[in-house]
């Protein structure tokens, strides 16, 4: 009984590291190698979320995003944006190579359309997906409501909101979150103005929620502007707008 029990606790702890483990997964544009990140969930036919990292490229954040996601019963991919070997070391090599992709926006588009792709190769319902973002990846998340990809919805999280302004309003069908620190200095009332504006001129079914006290990484742990209590909201409403859209 003794050693029953003692394989069964065995596998009980194999099973829950098997839960949280992620996988990589080599995919390419072109010749450019990249590298992303899949819950132990592939291969189930479960709704999809797709998660854009911070500027830094893929962070112990959307890590733990993911690993979160999972236990939700959801299949996450963490995409990788800027490639093999272009992964910035400080915060100026974080800042020119995330700008170069802010202003070819279309060729961070065609990133997350890669990373979509490889969410629904991994076993996602390819017509019950979402996209979440950080930072950057939250510019990212409202780069796929603006291209219309075949999301249901998108979550940026004190993402870069503002927009070339020579860009049109277009109409925009997923319905978007945002999660905007109210103490970002980067979001100016001019950005959010512009913002809600081509929301409105969009028709899209929107909500923009501000979290009191909160500096620009509010939601990562590993950042000095961390708010937990104000994280741990924002996580909340991520989960009640991905089970309102992926139902």
């Amino acid at each position: 009984m003794y050693k029953i029990l003692i394989i069964a606790c065995l596998l009980g702890m194999g099973a829950g590291v098997s839960a949280q483990a992620l996988k990589s997964v080599s995919y390419n544009d072109g010749t450019q190698k990249l590298h992303g990140l899949v819950t132990a969930t592939k291969g189930a036919s479960r709704p999809g979320v797709l998660i854009l990292p911070a500027w830094k490229g893929i962070d112990q954040e959307a890590k733990d995003a993911a690993i979160a996601l999972e236990k939700e019963g959801y299949i996450a991919f963490i995409a990788d944006i800027y490639g093999e070997g272009n992964t910035p070391k400080d915060n100026a090599a974080a800042g020119k190579i995330a700008g170069k992709y802010k202003t070819d926006y279309a060729a961070y588009q065609h990133r997350i359309q890669l990373a979509l792709e490889e969410l629904k190769k991994a076993g996602a319902d390819a017509d019950n997906l979402a996209v979440i973002g950080y930072c950057f990846g939250g510019t990212g998340a409202l780069e796929a409501a603006r291209g219309n990809f075949p999301v249901k919805g998108v979550v940026s999280i004190h993402g870069g909101l503002a927009k070339d302004q020579a860009r049109p309003n277009t109409p925009i069908r997923a319905k978007i979150l945002v999660e905007n620190p109210a103490e970002d200095k980067g979001v100016t009332p001019a950005i959010l103005e512009a913002l809600t504006t081509e929301l409105k001129e969009g028709k899209a079914d929107w909500q923009l929620i501000t979290y009191a006290n909160s500096g620009h990484t509010f939601t990562d742990p590993a950042s000095p502007e961390y708010n937990k209590l104000m994280a741990d909201r924002a996580w909340q409403h991520t989960l009640l707008f991905l089970a309102e859209i992926l139902k």
